[in-house]
């Protein structure tokens, strides 16, 4: 019986995806495989079509350095319905699909465990499935200090953008506000401002459960005028989009009406938040009669069809790599990582989190080294700032407000 491999990649694209289908197809081929790539993720298989082209070496044997992915993806989620989950399963096997590599993030890896259950409860011969972890988002539950593939790729290029945004803000004298992509955690903001010495990062993990839309705005503004303070009136201030997250709906309407994807995640992209936190931050300003030019930009989809950096090509290069020599040996339903320069296959059931029944979230640690320095490095209001009398008294000049005003208003944000 002829092995036969099928990779199918989920979610939103990221750097590296085409390396990983290069290398586990090249390894299967070269071991006598045959070896298929399934467009558009899960998609065509739950509704009974099995859509793919036969990869071959002389095919992918170039694609490592390409950005996007020759086998397109899809947020399609096939656990939503109970039959299109048996027609996944149905339509690999009517294939012959022996073995099945799955690309993606957090949803992708949930719908390959459903689909590794639903293969072992109804077929004599399972399917085999191996998971590689991607995401710019560099939110799967992997070791502290691994990444998800295509996160390095992103944070570079994203560093670079800023970088280039930061010069502007220098030599025209303004402020950017850019709020970057990660749907529920800040490690691409992180990342991103971090490398490109921005002058302010906020990420959802600095925070409880909910903060409001004036928190947020009031911590850029506080900035904004500890900046003035210093005598410079710009800079950058980098906003982590997954802070939607946690503003209550009525503070931001756009959010009642947003779209929401196939996994029921709202569609961050089609909701203006950096709009709506400039034009509050603009509003507090002009209250204070503080004079500044501010606008905005949203950093993302830029970031995810990119050519992997040379970190992501060999990192995906040894994933794809990976993924196979578990299937090979007889594994199946786990994520391939990489630890200590070994393969680690992680089984998908330990990633599911016991509460939700989902794939666990990993969130920027703020007890870090990584985030200590990060906010070392950030202008932003501290408690010293309201215990030194002179660097108060400059603060509270900048922002045109007598002591007990601006101590009332911005001291609470010192110990955020």
């Amino acid at each position: 019986m002829i092995n036969r491999l099928a990779i199918l990649c989920g979610g939103g694209p990221a750097p590296g995806i085409n390396s990983v289908i290069s290398s586990a197809a090249i390894e299967a081929i070269n071991h006598g495989w045959e070896v298929f790539g399934l467009l558009d993720g899960f998609k065509p298989i739950s509704k009974g079509r099995f859509e793919a082209i036969r990869l071959t070496i002389d095919q992918v044997s170039r694609i490592h350095t390409e950005g996007g992915s020759i086998i397109r993806t899809s947020r399609h989620n096939p656990t939503v319905d109970r039959e299109d989950m048996e027609r996944a399963v149905d339509t690999l096997a009517d294939a012959g699909i022996s073995h099945l590599i799955t690309i993606g993030g957090d949803d992708t890896a949930y719908s390959a465990l459903m689909l590794s259950r639903q293969s072992l409860a109804k077929r004599a011969h399972p399917i085999r499935i191996a998971h590689v972890p991607k995401t710019i988002d560099n939110d799967l539950p992997l070791p502290e200090g691994i990444p998800t593939f295509g996160f390095e790729t992103a944070r570079s290029l994203g560093a670079q953008l800023l970088t280039n945004i930061m010069e502007d803000a220098r030599t025209t004298g303004r402020w950017f506000l850019c709020v970057t992509m990660g749907r529920a955690t800040g490690h691409l903001a992180l990342g991103i401002g971090k490398s490109a010495g921005a002058t302010l990062i906020l990420i959802p993990e600095e925070f409880g459960p909910r903060v409001s839309l004036g928190t947020i705005s009031d911590l850029i503004v506080g900035s904004v005028i500890k900046r003035l303070a210093m005598g410079r009136g710009y800079g950058v201030a980098v906003v982590a989009e997954g802070l939607m997250g946690k503003i209550p709906p009525e503070e931001l309407e756009e959010l009642k009406t947003a779209d929401r994807d196939e996994h029921g995640h709202v569609r961050y992209g089609e909701v203006n938040f950096s709009d709506a936190l400039r034009d509050r931050v603009k509003r507090t300003l002009r209250e204070l009669g503080i004079k500044v030019t501010l606008n905005d930009k949203e950093i993302g989809y830029e970031l995810r069809c990119a050519p992997p950096n040379a970190f992501d090509v060999e990192y995906t290069r040894n994933l794809g790599y990976g993924a196979f020599e578990f299937l090979q040996e007889g594994g199946s339903g786990s994520m391939v990582t990489i630890q200590n320069n070994r393969i680690v296959p992680i089984p998908l059931e330990e990633i599911m989190d016991p509460a939700t029944g989902r794939t666990q979230q990993r969130p920027v640690n703020v007890e870090s080294i990584q985030y200590r320095i990060a906010r070392r490095y950030m202008i932003r209001l501290t408690p010293h700032d309201f215990q030194d009398p002179v660097a108060l008294e400059a603060l509270c000049r900048a922002a045109r407000m007598d002591r007990e005003a601006f101590v009332g208003r911005f001291r609470p944000l010192a110990d955020v």
